[in-house]
C-alpha cells in the first residue's frame, strides 16, 4: 500500500489529497481544494471528500493549530479535531495530526531544486539543524532537529512569542498594535493581517489618506494582496513603504527563529505570502534584517536561506509522514 490521505488545514483554505508516495517521491492521484469556513466542522470537510473516493488505510493532516497529543485546536476556526475520532468514523487504519508547519518539515525531502528560490547559498558544507518559517493567514514556525542521519520535524508555536521592534518606527508601530491587542505577537506583525494592520498604521503615521481605488479593492478582495499588488506594481508609495517594511520584519524574525533552532542546515520560507512578493524578499531587507544580529551575524551567513515556491509542501508532508508510519507499524 502506497497511497495516503493527506491533508492541509488552514484558517482560510483546506486542501485534501490522495497522494503516491515511493521513498521520498509523491504523486498527487486526487486533490481537492475547500473554503474552511463554509464547513462547520473539519469531519463535514473530510465526509464530502471521501464521499468520491475508495478510502486507503492510512491518513495525516497539517492543522493550523498546535496539535496535542492526538488532539487539535484549529488557532483560527472554530474546529476541534481528534484523530481517533476520525478513525472510527472513517475506519482509517491510523490517523496522525501534524501542526501544519511540522507538516511543511516533513514535505521539504519530496521538494526539488525548482520548488526552491535560493536567497541566501550559506556555507558549501552546511549541516545540521533547520527551520521553517510561513507567513499567510497566521505566522507558523517550526524545527527539525538533524539527529546524524536525518532531520526530525518539530512544531512550535513560535509566531505567537512577543513582538520586539526594531527602531523607532517598529516601537511606534506596537504601541499602535497595543491599543488593538492584549497581547501583540509576531503573527499581528508578519502575516496577511499584520500586512494590513501594518499598511493602517503607515497611513496614520504619514497623515496619507487611503486612495478610493486601493479602499474599493481592500474592502471588495483580498486587502493585503491588493497592498502587495499595489506596492510591486509602484501604483501606491504607502503601500510601496508597507511591503518593504514587511520584508524587514520577516527577516528580523526569520533570524530569530534560525538563532533559537541553531539552523545550520538552513532556514526555509513558506506559506503564501513568500513566493507573492520575492522582488521584496530578494531587495536586501529581508537578509540585512534577517544577519542583523550583532555578533552572531557571521553564524548566519553560513546558513542557507530558501523560498518555497510550491505550495504543496505542506500537503506532501503528512504523506510523508503517513508513510514512514506505516512502515513502522507493518
Amino acid at each position: 500500500m502506497n497511497n495516503f490521505i493527506a491533508g492541509d488545514i488552514g484558517g482560510t483554505k483546506t486542501r485534501l489529497a490522495v497522494i503516491e508516495v515511493s521513498g521520498t517521491r509523491v504523486r498527487v492521484v486526487h486533490e481537492v481544494a475547500y473554503p474552511s469556513r463554509s464547513y462547520a466542522s473539519f469531519e463535514a470537510l473530510l465526509g464530502d471528500f471521501i464521499s468520491g473516493i475508495e478510502i486507503t488505510s492510512h491518513a495525516a493532516f497539517g492543522i493550523a493549530g498546535p496539535v496535542q497529543g492526538r488532539v487539535a485546536q484549529t488557532t483560527n476556526l472554530p474546529w476541534r479535531i481528534d484523530a481517533d475520532a476520525l478513525q472510527r468514523q472513517f475506519g482509517f487504519a491510523y490517523c496522525t495530526l501534524l501542526n501544519d508547519l511540522e507538516a511543511t518539515a516533513y514535505g521539504l525531502p519530496a521538494l526539488g531544486a525548482n520548488d526552491l528560490l535560493v536567497l541566501q547559498a550559506g556555507a558549501p558544507d552546511a549541516c545540521g539543524n533547520a527551520a521553517v518559517i510561513a507567513a499567510g493567514t497566521g505566522l507558523g514556525e517550526a524545527g527539525l532537529y538533524w539527529d546524524g542521519q536525518q532531520h526530525q520535524p518539530f512544531a512550535t508555536e513560535g509566531g505567537h512569542a512577543s513582538f520586539s521592534p526594531g527602531d523607532e518606527l517598529e516601537i511606534a508601530f506596537l504601541l499602535h498594535l497595543q491599543q488593538q491587542y492584549r497581547h501583540v505577537s509576531w503573527e499581528r506583525v508578519v502575516s496577511g493581517m499584520g500586512l494590513v494592520s501594518l499598511h493602517e498604521f503607515l497611513r496614520l503615521h504619514r497623515h496619507a489618506a487611503t486612495p478610493q481605488w486601493l479602499a474599493d479593492e481592500m474592502q471588495s478582495g483580498d486587502a493585503a494582496a491588493s497592498i502587495s499588488v499595489a506596492a510591486l506594481s509602484g501604483r501606491d508609495e504607502i503601500c510601496a513603504e508597507t511591503l518593504a517594511r514587511f520584508a524587514r520584519l520577516y527577516g528580523a524574525e526569520a533570524g530569530n527563529l534560525a538563532l533559537k533552532v541553531m539552523s545550520r542546515g538552513g532556514l526555509y520560507l513558506g506559506g503564501g505570502i513568500a513566493p507573492k512578493i520575492l522582488p521584496l524578499l530578494q531587495g536586501g531587507a529581508f537578509l540585512e534584517a534577517f544577519l542583523n544580529k550583532g555578533r552572531m551575524r557571521p553564524l548566519l551567513e553560513a546558513m542557507p536561506v530558501k523560498v518555497i515556491l510550491n505550495d504543496r509542501a505542506a500537503l506532501f508532508g503528512p504523506a510523508l509522514r503517513a508513510a514512514r508510519l506505516a512502515g513502522e507499524l507493518t
